[in-house]
């Protein structure tokens, strides 16, 4: 399943490229894609399974950004 979040305070360049690759690194997750410009997160990863990935990617998220949201 692949979907694609809003993103709210998402700062600079370097944190996205760092959440990107921090994940990537999840388990279920197949491919992470962060748009500094757009905003926007979008994750492929395991169907049955997406919700409890999307916990882990929220707390990615928030060790490298804690201002940062994603709009679920």
């Amino acid at each position: 399943m692949t979907k694609t979040f809003k993103m709210e305070d998402l700062d600079c360049a370097n944190c996205a490229a760092k959440m990107e690759r921090a994940i990537a690194k999840i388990d279920g997750v197949t491919a992470a894609r962060v748009n500094f410009m757009g905003q926007r997160l979008t994750v492929e990863a395991d169907d049955a399974r997406f919700d409890g990935i999307m916990k882990e990617v929220v707390k990615t998220c928030k060790k490298v950004e804690p201002d940062c949201r994603i709009i679920l």
